[in-house]
Order: structure tokens, then C-alpha cells, then sequence
């Protein structure tokens, strides 16, 4: 049959020993869309990105990108085909400054005209001002930006984006999800965020996928998994604070 997704999880499975850190995980991110993982701190979420990147091997399951099944491909040609990540630990080349991390991916990438590519997007994810200040020197909010744009650079079609917020003050979240708006929207970047900021992430995704103990318990639109009880019960006591913002959100 004919989808719409760009990336099909089919019952994944990672085990570590005795452990299951994913169980049975299958769910689909379409072209263009803004899905989010949610789920207390160990659930899963940045194994299952691990397994979507190549950097970790599933015990079960298997993992596709437009149709082709990419679950024993290597790291390096799974981004060459099009799969940009951020990770929860920030990555910036802290040597470098900011423009120039974001130079490098786009000549690795072996992109045309790579200042061209530096300059446009560090108006885009608005860090002109940072320039030339180096990586390790920036506060965090900025290094995850750069680190963002660095993953821009690339020219993804899928984009994972573990923990983006991390670091921002309000102004900078809410310019952060007009930018995730944008490249879903006007670019057709399909977007698959992790992220403990209830608040944007119910305000930001079209589809939630709520793990817990590596199983998905919930899924469906925000508003479904905002009043869902299972999601609730799952963040409650392991997650005070997201427990209490999905209740606000709700108020």
C-alpha cells in the first residue's frame, strides 16, 4: 500500500542484556509533519533515535526510510540519504566557532557555495550575532541552535531533535518552534522531536507517541494524549514537572 511516511518504525525491539529498552515500537512519521516522543527520563526515546541513526543495532524489528528498509545500513549513508540529528548531549565543535561548524557540515556534505549555505542559515535559526565567537564559549541555548543549524546544513529530510530546548528562555523556545513550524511546512522537513517541555511539544506536533519502560502506551493527537489517563500515570512520580504541565496545558 502507498504511505505518506518517510519513516516507518516496525516493532522495534533493543534489548541490553536483560533489559528492554524498546518493546515492540512501531509508529510512522509523514512527509512534512512535526511528530513528538514523549516519556519519562529512560523510557527509550534517545535508544529508539539511536536505532533510527544506525548507531545502535535493534534486537527485533526493523527500521525504513521512504519505503526502503535502511535497518542494517551505516550511520554515515543513512545521513547521506537524508536523516539530520541533534543530540540530547550537546555535539558542537567547540573549537570552532559558530559559523565555521556550520561551514564544515555543509562541505561535508559537499554542498555547492558552503559560506552561501553558513550565512543563509545562520539568519534563519538567527545567529548572525555569534558569528565568529567560538562554540564552547556561547551559552546553551546558542551551541544548541548552532548545533541545529549545523543539522540544517545537511539539507535533511528527516530531522531528529533530542532535547532542543534544552537551554532556551522563553523567547528563544518560542522562536525555536516557529522555525520547526517552518521547515515542516514550507520546507517538507519531516521532524521527529524529543522533548520534556509539555507545553511545546503539545503545542508544536500534529501526532504524540508517549513511551514508558520502552513500550509506546499512547498515541495520537495532543489533545488525546494530553487527557489520556496511561500518560498521566506515567509521568506522575517519575516526571513531577511534565505531569503538572500537562495538567496546565489542560487548565
Amino acid at each position: 500500500m502507498w504511505s505518506l511516511a518517510l519513516l516507518e518504525i516496525d516493532e522495534v525491539v533493543v534489548r541490553f542484556g536483560g533489559v528492554v529498552a524498546v518493546n515492540g515500537a512501531t509508529f510512522d512519521v509523514e512527509q512534512g509533519k512535526v511528530v513528538g516522543l514523549m516519556g519519562p527520563n529512560g523510557a527509550g526515546k534517545t535508544t529508539l533515535f539511536n536505532v533510527i541513526t544506525g548507531l545502535q543495532d535493534p534486537t527485533a524489528g526493523r527500521v525504513r526510510l521512504d519505503g526502503r528498509d535502511i535497518t542494517d545500513v551505516a550511520p554515515r549513508q543513512r545521513a547521506l540519504s537524508g536523516i539530520g540529528r541533534t543530540f540530547q548531549r550537546l555535539e558542537v565543535f567547540g573549537s570552532l566557532s559558530v559559523g565555521d561548524n556550520i561551514r564544515v557540515a555543509a562541505e561535508m556534505r559537499g554542498l555547492d557555495h558552503p559560506d552561501r549555505v553558513r550565512d543563509g542559515l545562520l539568519d534563519r535559526v538567527g545567529l548572525r550575532a555569534f558569528t565568529d565567537v567560538p562554540a564552547d564559549a556561547v551559552p546553551t541555548g546558542i551551541a544548541r541552535l548552532t548545533e541545529l543549524a549545523r543539522a540544517l546544513a545537511c539539507n535533511p529530510r528527516l530531522l531528529l531533535l533530542d532535547e532542543p530546548s534544552s537551554g532556551l528562555n522563553e523567547n528563544e523556545t518560542d522562536d525555536f518552534a516557529a522555525l520547526v513550524r517552518s521547515l515542516a511546512q514550507d520546507d517538507g522537513t519531516s521532524v521527529l522531536i524529543v522533548e520534556h517541555d509539555v507545553e511545546l511539544v503539545l503545542g508544536l506536533c500534529s501526532t504524540i507517541h508517549v513511551l514508558d519502560f520502552g513500550t509506546i502506551i499512547a498515541s495520537g493527537p495532543p489533545a488525546q494524549i494530553q487527557s489520556d489517563p496511561r500518560v498521566q500515570d506515567a509521568y506522575l512520580g517519575a516526571d513531577t514537572a511534565a505531569a503538572e504541565a500537562l495538567e496546565d496545558v489542560g487548565a
